[in-house]
């Protein structure tokens, strides 16, 4: 794969690949699938066919054909370029899209946020106003949605809740103790901001966990710090896990 092609023989391509995107109507197209053809041939192909205007480059191998339309051209379907996005990169819902994924509001976020454990995302796959927080630990690439939306919640500390402080606390617990899930985010709990470490430390004494569990959990936190445990603040040991007091 990967061979230079003569100008005769690119042409040619070219010809190969437009046929193909002329046939395929509106979608997203990527190298992959090109796989049949030469590498190369196809990267040049794509880029003579984005600057004839067939195509539009979304991001680094991705491209859209666009329909004309009575408006004019067509834009990428957002849920088809963010499924793709989240193809490319781990991607989490995030703010109010993560505490209502969890139960914890029904508001509709005003703008969509995300989280991923990558350095960036193309804007133009994910949508100009997304929100998106970068830099995720490594860790996440492995977690479903709910259990990155609950470490989410966590790092806000639970004031994107709309739930009463009492109801949030009380679905907070019963998400922790679903089969698996405390030592899934314990295992995880490393990468995490010592706030949520601290949180869930409280969070696992309340539910019964074992104290040789917790101790990992304790012996990671400075014990001078002490941490805004926010809508949480009503867990029986906060204050021993180093909640800030409110006054």
């Amino acid at each position: 794969m990967g061979q230079g092609t003569t100008s005769g023989g690119s042409r040619q391509f070219t010809a190969i690949v437009r046929r193909r995107i002329e046939r395929g109507g509106e979608r997203l197209w990527r190298f992959e699938d090109f796989r049949d053809l030469p590498s190369t041939a196809v990267a040049q192909a794509l880029s003579r066919l984005t600057r004839q205007g067939l195509l539009q480059r979304l991001s680094k191998g991705v491209y859209y054909r666009p329909q004309q339309t009575t408006f004019g051209k067509s834009l990428p379907n957002p849920a088809a370029i963010q499924k793709l996005a989240s193809r490319r990169k781990n991607v989490f819902p995030s703010g109010i899209a993560a505490a209502s994924l969890l139960g914890f509001t029904t508001q509709m976020a005003g703008r969509s946020e995300v989280a991923t454990n990558a350095l960036s995302l193309p804007r133009k796959l994910i949508g100009s106003d997304t929100v998106i927080h970068t830099r995720r630990p490594e860790a996440w690439a492995e977690l479903s949605d709910s259990d990155a939306a609950l470490l989410d919640f966590l790092r806000r500390a639970g004031n994107t809740s709309e739930l009463s402080e009492e109801e949030t606390l009380r679905k907070t617990l019963a998400l922790f103790s679903e089969k698996g899930r405390f030592e899934r985010l314990l295992k995880i709990a490393d990468s995490e901001p010592p706030r949520v470490r601290a949180i869930m430390g409280a969070i696992g004494e309340q539910i019964g966990k074992k104290p040789a569990a917790l101790r990992r959990l304790r012996d990671s936190l400075n014990p001078f710090s002490r941490f805004d445990f926010g809508a949480l603040r009503g867990l029986r040991h906060a204050r021993s896990w180093q909640a800030r007091d409110h006054h």
